[in-house]
Order: C-alpha cells, then structure tokens, then sequence
C-alpha cells in the first residue's frame, strides 16, 4: 500500500522525467513475464529510455503540465511509460525491436512534441535517425556539391594529361 508521500515521490518522479523527455510511450505490457520485462528494461537503460510502471491516476497527474498531458485519455489499464531523452526515438525503437518477439506488449500511446501519434506509426517514429546520425546525412548532402564541382573543375586538365599520353603512346608505336 503506497503512502501519500510515496504517491507523491512517484508522482515528482514521473513528471521529472517527463520534462527532460523528448517523447513518450504509454504501452500495455500483460502476458509479459517478469524475465521478458527485465529484458525490455535492460533493453530500455543500454538506449537511455526511463521506463516506469506507475498507476494511471498518479501517471495523469505527473503528466499534468508536461508536453505529454496529451497521453492522459489513453491511459487505461495495466501500462508501463517509457520516455526518450537523448533521441526522440530511443523509445521506439526499443519497443519496435522488442515486439517483434514479444507480440503480447502492445503499444497503446505514443507522444511527440506535445501531439500524440497513432500506435502504427511507432515504425516510422523508430525509423527516426539519431541526433548524430541526422547530422552524419546533412554533412553528407552538404558535401556532394563540393564533391561534384571539383571532379569536374578537374576533369578538362585530366583529359588533356590522358590525350598527350594517348598521342605520345601512338608516336612511340608508330
């Protein structure tokens, strides 16, 4: 039986996390067992996604003034929060890669930026790049031009050097 202080720790908690997190995901983990959700929260740690069964009144109010108070009508029944705070799709991604063995986890509320997604587009949030990643293909698009502009500045001086040895090959075979 939880205190009103432990409800309140709980609560302080939950909102806490909430406030650092860059989304969230609400998702009901019955017929899970205790060793498959010691696998999903190891899972969950090594990607740096806070995980927290906590119950959905004490959820709804830690969410209240949060950018996820958007999640609270979705909160119904046994659910375990998970929140991203290094990549908005840490939090997907571990879930999407732990359902595909565990399809008893279903996935019931996912928020982003304050605005909440529909279950099905968990493939599409987890498919996100990471901060670095996204990065790595702007750095990669910003070089192609540079790239492509110097092969050609290049490339008249390179046909001139193949034309002379080509003509010089010829007068030494001739």
């Amino acid at each position: 039986m939880l205190t009103r202080k432990d409800k309140q720790a709980i609560v302080e908690e939950v909102a806490g996390i909430a406030a650092r997190a860059q989304s969230a995901i609400a998702a009901d983990y019955r017929g899970l067992s205790v060793a498959e959700m010691t696998e999903l929260r190891a899972k969950a740690r090594a990607e740096g996604v806070k995980m927290r069964v906590v119950k959905n009144t004490l959820a709804r109010r830690a969410l209240e003034g949060t950018e996820f108070s958007c999640m609270s009508d979705g909160l119904v029944g046994p659910l375990i929060l998970a929140f991203s705070l290094d990549s908005p799709s840490s939090a997907a991604r571990v879930f999407n890669n732990f359902v595909k063995d565990h399809v008893k986890l279903q996935i019931k509320v996912i928020a982003l930026g304050g605005k909440l997604l529909d279950p099905s587009e968990l493939k599409t949030l987890a498919s996100m790049p990471t901060r670095d990643e996204a990065i790595s293909i702007l750095m990669a698009v910003m070089k192609a031009p540079i790239e492509k502009l110097a092969r050609t500045l290049a490339a008249p001086s390179t046909k001139l050097v193949r034309t002379l040895v080509a003509v010089r090959d010829a007068k030494q075979a001739a």
